[in-house]
């Protein structure tokens, strides 16, 4: 079973963080590509646009918000095979995220849907 971490993009990358892929739709403002160390950029397991706009990082809509990101993600057949295919070559794989928020990220929901569902 792979192991999935969490990790800012600001925070520094160390060998055991595997594969690392950013998964928002936004590059992380004041980072350059070889800042991030990411192996791969997957806009597309972010939640959208709307949706991102909707939650504005308020805690009471949480779990609205997060009831409608996983439903986006049940959506996006493409991004959940190539997600398995990650998972099958490697033993870790780190999620990078660009938001200062260490908790009620999107990213801590993927990682939650990966381990559930795929």
């Amino acid at each position: 079973m792979t192991m999935i971490r969490l990790k800012r993009a600001d925070d520094a990358p160390q060998p055991q963080d595997g594969y690392r892929i950013l998964v928002d739709s936004l590059w992380p403002r004041g980072l350059m590509d070889e800042d991030t160390h990411v192996n791969e950029w997957l806009k597309d397991a972010a939640p959208s646009t709307r949706l991102r706009s909707r939650f504005k990082h308020e805690p009471e809509k949480w779990d609205e918000f997060r009831r409608r990101y996983v439903g986006e993600l049940r959506n996006k057949t493409e991004v959940a095979e190539h997600l398995r295919s990650i998972l099958d070559d490697h033993a870790t794989v780190t999620l990078v995220y660009g938001g200062r928020a260490r908790r009620h990220t999107s990213a801590e929901i993927l990682k939650v849907y990966i381990q559930t569902e795929l």
